[in-house]
């Protein structure tokens, strides 16, 4: 191989890591990879994921988000107490120097999207106006995953659970 088709390699192979991260700023605050998982036909509701960091030194918060894919978008938080799912409404994510954020399924912060409009299908991606405090809003592109495979999604749950708002 010589080394320009190595260089070349080299560089599409950087670009397309770069693609596929789709990250955004909202001033310094870094957003990344915008997913949800895709649903079936007649579900009310889904949730998204973002990772943020805020490696500026003054603080911002995460106050709302909005998406044309669902009639409301909230901002929830979920624990595991005594076995029992507890998920509630947050009005913002405080986002101090330094903070990291990371939802993720199952654990802590996520977008609830209510009242869809239409399902989410793997690999589709829909708009989602994020609204921070000082920043303003910041419209990205959350991308669909494909649905856990129902053996491990039962898996990750306890084997007692309930699930409340």
């Amino acid at each position: 191989m010589s080394l320009r088709t190595v260089s070349l390699f080299s560089l599409s192979m950087l670009l397309s890591g770069a693609a596929l991260s789709h990250e955004y700023k909202a001033g310094d605050i870094a957003i990344a990879h915008p997913h949800a998982r895709a649903t079936v036909p007649g579900q009310p509701a889904a949730a998204a994921y973002i990772g943020l960091d805020n490696a500026g030194k003054a603080g911002d918060k995460l106050v709302g988000a909005s998406s044309p894919v669902a009639k409301s978008v909230e901002i929830h938080t979920m624990s595991m107490d005594n076995n029992v799912m507890r998920m509630r409404e947050v009005k913002a994510i405080e986002l101090a120097p330094g903070a990291k954020i990371s939802m993720k399924p199952g654990d802590g912060y996520h977008l609830m999207l209510l009242g869809l409009t239409k399902e989410l299908k793997a690999g589709d991606k829909f708009p989602m106006t994020l609204v921070f405090e000082k920043f303003g809003p910041l419209e990205v592109s959350v991308s669909v995953d494909a649905p856990k495979p129902k053996a491990e999604a039962a898996a990750a749950m306890p084997a007692e659970h309930d699930h409340q708002h």
